[in-house]
């Protein structure tokens, strides 16, 4: 008799723990795939991982500028996770990270020498607004036409991006400098330093606040109920009578508001100019922070710790090693692609048959 293998959906759902346990094997056999990458390029990896973690967490400076890239990541996982846990697949964070930022620029330029009591706030929510603004339109495409989401919000990426660009080569572009960028933002609307000495800035307060209302909404609000019935089985969510239109469209512009929020940050407290490269592919990263934690906020949080590890530590692991930068990418790259066999794998289960047993 001759043995076969078939795939089968599971009958029993695995335990909590037993899917984090998934989630940490994805991050391990990343790890060791590229450990196989290093190999052939005369470095050894353990010193590699080594210098990575070195990079991140060895000093004051380093431990700071772990938190400056943790600031944007949580703000653009958490953005993923709350449109992917109701259903909403929001392929575009980086696109709406850029519009938060373009918005709060028209502020940052505009109400020059505001109070800061006045312009921060104002800025930070001009953001939200941006970022909502370039997740409604696929909202309203995909709740009252049934467009799919994954095209429009990754096609509005580089729409934004595109616009972002026209805008800051023509008229935006800094007069004095002449360089693509606009000028600089009011000083009064720079968040504060909260570690002297380094980049550190208030930021990252606010998207810890953000992650903490997300975990509010995920644990106790009813609201929290109704996006997750959303996402488990729209059809059960409009029979149970929720009107899952209104909810599809706040949830998305929720989510894009809080990727929003992440490029006024990064404005306000990083570059001070709108320019091109104000992201360093947040958004995009974002998805794998969202899978990793699955959804949940404080998965969500300790993904983002992770991902800001490995993109600070890689920095450092490239000065003193001589390896390349884009390994960090490498890594994010196989991180989503374990992550997504993990998710396979606690929905289903790989069955060994024998031939004239069935």
């Amino acid at each position: 008799m001759r043995a076969r293998y078939k795939i089968v959906r599971r009958v029993t759902p695995l335990s909590t723990y037993e899917i984090v346990a998934l989630m940490i094997g994805a991050v391990i056999a990343s790890m060791l795939m590229a450990t196989i990458l290093i190999l052939p390029l005369g470095v050894n990896p353990l010193e590699a991982y080594f210098q990575i973690f070195r990079g991140a967490w060895g000093t004051r400076l380093a431990i700071s500028e772990t938190f400056v890239r943790f600031t944007p990541l949580l703000l653009c996982g958490i953005a993923v996770a709350l449109a992917f846990l109701g259903g909403f697949w929001n392929i575009g964070a980086e696109g709406q990270l850029y519009m938060g930022a373009l918005f709060a620029t028209y502020f940052g330029i505009t109400f020059y020498g505001a109070p800061p009591y006045v312009i921060i706030p104002l800025m930070i929510l001009s953001g939200f607004l941006g970022g909502s603004f370039a997740a409604f339109i696929p909202a309203i495409l995909k709740s009252k036409y049934g467009v799919d989401e994954v095209v429009t919000t990754l096609l509005l990426n580089w729409v934004i991006f595109y616009v972002v660009q026209a805008i800051i080569y023509g008229p935006w572009r800094n007069p004095v400098s002449a360089w693509p960028e606009t000028q600089a933002i009011s000083e009064t609307a720079e968040l504060p330093i909260i570690l002297p000495g380094t980049r550190l800035h208030a930021g990252v307060l606010i998207a810890i606040s953000i992650a903490l209302l997300y975990l509010l909404i995920y644990m106790r609000g009813y609201w929290g109920f109704e996006i997750r019935l959303m996402g488990i089985n729209p059809r059960a969510a409009y029979i149970q009578g929720l009107d899952t239109v209104r909810n599809m469209i706040l949830i998305a512009t929720i989510s894009g508001g809080i990727a929003g929020v992440a490029g006024a940050i990064e404005l306000m407290g990083i570059h001070f100019h709108l320019r091109e490269g104000i992201s360093y592919g947040y958004g995009y990263t974002g998805i794998i922070i969202a899978m990793l934690g699955l959804l949940h906020p404080i998965g969500v949080a300790l993904a983002a710790f992770f991902m800001s590890t490995i993109e600070t530590g890689t920095l450092a692991m490239h000065r003193t090693t001589g390896l390349p930068y884009p390994l960090a990418l490498i890594i994010e790259g196989l991180i989503l692609i374990f992550v997504l066999v993990a998710i396979f794998l606690k929905d289903y289960r790989i069955e060994r048959v024998v031939e004239g047993e069935e």
